[in-house]
This record gives structure tokens, C-alpha cells and sequence, in this order.
């Protein structure tokens, strides 16, 4: 077994080819491990799991960003050649590669793929197919541009190897770089990937698809000649024979379904549905099983995004007055009891949140430089208002919120918020159809704003049109949800980088155009410790929190899931808990 790749240390070199790869010191797992550690290897195989999904499907390319694909394409059948360990933050381990190598400064990665590593149609997944599928996605997809255009070369050095090097200093590329799918290329001869297609993609993961009953069912079968299912990264994961996603109007009608037996699990996001609406006859009879799955990963950001394109939110106290409109407190209630705490920062929940108070330390040093330009808060600490809970709106928010808004060049005339030339403030909210708790913390803050003399216009689309309108930035206000995780890097520029503002399809729905955000980015990617990486996102955490793009709402410190009694998952749980990775991943199937 080849060993583990790692760095040792500051200044020490990595010489020869690992199996396995750290941003930061040693990945956890020795070279002859077994299994991951929160999986089980004697999981008995077999058995059928169904989901519910909202909306629908018009497309089987997950690689275009025209029309809406199913759930779990690239998750099942598609791999990449390298894989995560749920359990550690920034460690990879092997799947189609068989070793990593890269230099003490990480200008260059280079991976050997696995001799036995095979595509579902029996052909073997090559270096040319690795370099095909990592030219054409970065030049072609804006999820992997951004990493794509800090590739000086990619080329064949073996008849398995295949090295990358980069232009720029960036120790996270060598790990993006084995996160990267790879296709067949033969299989994409003739086809535009950037269109949309229900032509089945062939892959070299455990699934194939099976069935496809376009817009409303896929179902996936597990590869009985699948190649890795003896890796030890594979042991007690893959366990179902079939994984199905039926689709339907909303969540509303998906949790209909799973109480009347048509489906077997049911992630619950609600806290007080959880605790108010579980009183079915498959719950009391001890068919269906309720479990609250803890996890240590950060809340990541969720609510209502203000796209700064739009002229009525390009002005941060504007931004800041619609998030005094909103009173978490109140629609917290409504929604969930009171129950859930509120997102205070993008990494809520973890060591690498803001802390609130001035910066001190590395953070201070990363944000000097701009201090003259960035939002009030930043450095000297910024702190969501709170609100009176028994009424939807509270008075002294409003006021404040009323100076902001002079302060903007707008007053309220008529009962009608204006601007100087008479024109009434308004603006657009978008939200996809079956969004239910998006919908009624929606149509509480519609009161709320009604008090500063706006009201704005209430879009609901289905699911189709709501990927279009977003990936096009055709809305002044959505929901926005982004799931953060322990080991944040390149990723952050796609969400709110600048380079992505302007990029159709891409994830930065603010509108971020920082020059700070764009540098503590870079931090985060350059760092070479745990505490300059720390410092440089909790920086990072400042300048998003500061610019008041998102009203945050709430977050669970645990995953609600509801499911038949005969699946089962292992006692240990993952760092991250319920996340992708764990659910059906590890899960399997049992009389």
C-alpha cells in the first residue's frame, strides 16, 4: 500500500507518491486502513431507498447550465480521483487515482490512476479521459473556471499519470484538482456539454442509472461490476441496490408521500413541524423512526439575498434598513417555534466565525489595508439588530431603518417611500415555487416594510425558471441558501468573488465586488497553518457580514431526519454529520 501524502511540516519536502492528501498536516487515516471510520465494512448489500425531491427535471447533463437535472448524477455514477473523508475537514484520499504527488510548495500535482479503475461500459478510465473532462469543464462550466484559469499546463507523463502545474501560489489547487469529475470522453463525441440532454452520461461510479421517467422519476441501480467496490475508501458505502428520487409539486406534497409510505426518508427543516406534525400512524406504530443527527459544521448563510447589481440595494444603508425591517425574532416564532438560533455570521457555529467585537490580531492586519473602503462594521464589529417578538414589526428598527433610508436619497412621501425624483422605492422578490418557510417569513417581513412605505412584488416560479431567473441575476431579492464547511477555499470566490459577479451561472447572487473579500479569499487559499488560514476566513466572515447582502434567518445545530425502520446507518457519526457523504452513502438495508 502506497503511503499517505502529507505535508510534514513547514518546509518539508514531499518526495514520492502518497495515497492521500492534507492541506495541512497529516490526513488522519494510515495507509492500510480498512474502511472510513464512520462507515461500516460488514453493511449488508441490498434493498431499496426512495426520496421525495421538489420540482422536477429536464435534463440529464449536470454539466450545463441550461435546464434543471435530478439529484445524485455526479454523486453516484460519476468519480473523481480523489475522494473525502467526511470525518476530516481538508483530507483526500484515493478512489480513481491510486497515488498523488506534488512538490513542497504545491506548483505541481500529479496523479496515477489506477489500473483497474473502468467506466460502467467496461472501458478503462484513462489520462487521456482526465484531461479532457479537466480542459473541457474549466473552460466550459463557471463552477470550474475559476480554478481552471490558475492551470499554467496540464499533460500525460506516464502511461497512468497525468501532472498539473499552476500559475499561481494556491496550496488548495492540488486538492481541487482531485475533486474534479471525470468523463468518458469518447462518450461526449458529438455532444455539446454545455446543452442540455436526457441522453444518459456514462460514468465509472457504483450506480448506474436505471430508469429515467423524465421531470418525475430517475431511479439507480448499484453496479454489480463496479470496479472499486473493494477500495478501502468504498467498504460500507454503496450499500443500497437501488436509490430512487420521485419528484413532486413541493415539500408540502413530498412529506404527504412519505407519511402515506411512498417514500422512506424524510429530512425534516422545520423545528416545529418537527415537533407538531409527526403524530402519524407510521411514527406511533414504530415503522417510521425520528432522529436528530448532531454535526459540527458551520451554518453556513441562508435568507434573503439583496443583489447588489440592482440599484436599489447598491447603497449598503439601504441594504442595512431592509435588514432592520425584518424581525427574526417574531417570524422565528412564527416558523419554528423560537426554537432555532440565529445565523450571525457565514460560519456560525464554528471556529471560524467572526467573533463580533473589533478585529485584533492577524484578522486586524488582513483588513488595514482596506479599511477606508469597506462597510461600517467590518473592523470595528458588527451585530444583527434584534427585535421585539410579540409584534411582526418593531418600531424602533423602523425609525432607524427611515434614517437610513434619507441618508440613501429616500423619504417617505404619501405614505409611499420616494426617491428624490418621485419615483417610488420597490423592488422584486423571486422565490421557487413549494418553498414554504421561504414564503411565510416572506409574507411576515411584507408587513414590516409596508411601515417604510415599500411594497414590493411577490414572484413565486417553478423550478425551471427560478435556475434561469438565478443564473442570470434577473431578480433584486431571493432566498438564498449556502452550505459553508470546515475546509472553506477557492470555492468562496465563486460565491462572492468578483470575478464571478458578472458570470452568468455563477453563485455569487450579491453581486460581491470587494477588493477585501477578493483578498481575504486569497489568504484563506495561501495560508500555509491552521491560524493564518483561521485568521484570513474569519476576516472573510467580517467583510461579508459588514456589506449586508443577506438577511440572515435561522440554522439547526442538528439534521432532522425521519425514516423507515429498516434502514440503518453506523453508530459513529461524521464530523459533519448528516451531510452529503453520510445519507445513503453509508447507509444500508435490513429486514
Amino acid at each position: 500500500m502506497i503511503a499517505m501524502v502529507a505535508l510534514l511540516g513547514a518546509g518539508v519536502a514531499v518526495a514520492e507518491p502518497k495515497h492521500g492528501i492534507a492541506m495541512y498536516g497529516e490526513p488522519a487515516l494510515p495507509p492500510d486502513f480498512v474502511a472510513l471510520p464512520y462507515a461500516n465494512p460488514d453493511a449488508p448489500k441490498g434493498g431499496t431507498l426512495r426520496f421525495g425531491e421538489p420540482g422536477g427535471f429536464d435534463s440529464l447533463n449536470p454539466f450545463s447550465v441550461k435546464g434543471t437535472t435530478p439529484y445524485g448524477i455526479t454523486i453516484f455514477t460519476i468519480e473523481t480521483l480523489m475522494g473525502r473523508s467526511m470525518d476530516e475537514p481538508f483530507s483526500l484520499y484515493g478512489r480513481l487515482a491510486e497515488s498523488i504527488e506534488t512538490d513542497e510548495d504545491r506548483t505541481w500535482v500529479e496523479f496515477t490512476l489506477r489500473p483497474e479503475a473502468k467506466f460502467s461500459d467496461g472501458s478503462p478510465v484513462t489520462a487521456e479521459d482526465v484531461i479532457w473532462s479537466f480542459e473541457t469543464l474549466g473552460t466550459v462550466h463557471p463552477r470550474y473556471a475559476g480554478a481552471w484559469k490558475k492551470v499554467e499546463k496540464i499533460e500525460k507523463t506516464g502511461e497512468r499519470k497525468v501532472r498539473i502545474t499552476f500559475n499561481v501560489a494556491d496550496r488548495e489547487l492540488a486538492l481541487l484538482m482531485g475533486l474534479r469529475p471525470v468523463l468518458k470522453k469518447a462518450d461526449w463525441e458529438g455532444r455539446n456539454i454545455e446543452e442540455s440532454s436526457m441522453e444518459v452520461p456514462i460514468g465509472s461510479g457504483p450506480y448506474v442509472i436505471d430508469a429515467v421517467d423524465p421531470g418525475k422519476r430517475i431511479t439507480y441501480r448499484r453496479n454489480p461490476d463496479y470496479w472499486g467496490k473493494d477500495l478501502p475508501f468504498n467498504r460500507g458505502q454503496n450499500n443500497l441496490d437501488v436509490i430512487s428520487y420521485d419528484y413532486f409539486g413541493d415539500g408540502d406534497v413530498i412529506f404527504q408521500a412519505f407519511t402515506a409510505g411512498e417514500t422512506d426518508s424524510f429530512r425534516e427543516f422545520s423545528a416545529k413541524k418537527w415537533a407538531t406534525a409527526y403524530d402519524v400512524p407510521l411514527v406511533a406504530s414504530g415503522d417510521v423512526i425520528k432522529e436528530e443527527i448532531p454535526h459540527q459544521r458551520p451554518s453556513g448563510i441562508e435568507g434573503l439575498v439583496m443583489n447588489s447589481r440592482s440599484p436599489v440595494f447598491a447603497d449598503w444603508r439601504v441594504r442595512e434598513a431592509m435588514i432592520l425591517a425584518f424581525n427574526f425574532e417574531f417570524i422565528n416564532q412564527t416558523v419554528n417555534g423560537g426554537t432555532e438560533p440565529r445565523i450571525t455570521s457565514y460560519f456560525s457555529n464554528s471556529v471560524l466565525g467572526t467573533d463580533h467585537g473589533p478585529a485584533a490580531g492577524k484578522v486586524a492586519e488582513l483588513l488595514q489595508p482596506f479599511a477606508a473602503d469597506l462597510p461600517p462594521g467590518t473592523i470595528e464589529g458588527y451585530d444583527l439588530p434584534v427585535a421585539d417578538p410579540s409584534k411582526p414589526t418593531d418600531r424602533g428598527n423602523i425609525r432607524k431603518a427611515l434614517v437610513l433610508m434619507e441618508e440613501a436619497g429616500w423619504t417617505v412621501s404619501d405614505g409611499v417611500m420616494k426617491g428624490g425624483d418621485g419615483k417610488p422605492f420597490t423592488f422584486e422578490i423571486v422565490l421557487a415555487a413549494g418553498s414554504t418557510d421561504a414564503e411565510a417569513a416572506v409574507n411576515i417581513y411584507l408587513e414590516s416594510l409596508k411601515q417604510l412605505g415599500i411594497t414590493p412584488t411577490v414572484t413565486m416560479v417553478d423550478g425551471p425558471q427560478y435556475k434561469e431567473r438565478t443564473n442570470n441575476f434577473a431578480y433584486d431579492m431571493t432566498w438564498i441558501w449556502r452550505t459553508l464547511s470546515l475546509s472553506p477555499g477557492n470555492e468562496q470566490a465563486l460565491y462572492w468573488g468578483t470575478a464571478a459577479a458578472d458570470s452568468p451561472g455563477s453563485r455569487n447572487w450579491m453581486g460581491a465586488k470587494s477588493p477585501a473579500i477578493d483578498a481575504m479569499i486569497a489568504a484563506m487559499v495561501g495560508a500555509r497553518s491552521t491560524e493564518d488560514f483561521t485568521a484570513a476566513t474569519q476576516a472573510l466572515d467580517r467583510a461579508l457580514l459588514a456589506g449586508r447582502y443577506v438577511i440572515p434567518v435561522w440554522y439547526s445545530k442538528v439534521s432532522r431526519l425521519a425514516y423507515s425502520k429498516h434502514l440503518h446507518h453506523p453508530d459513529r457519526i461524521p464530523l459533519y454529520g448528516d451531510w452529503p457523504g453520510f445519507q445513503p452513502d453509508v447507509w444500508w438495508y435490513e429486514e
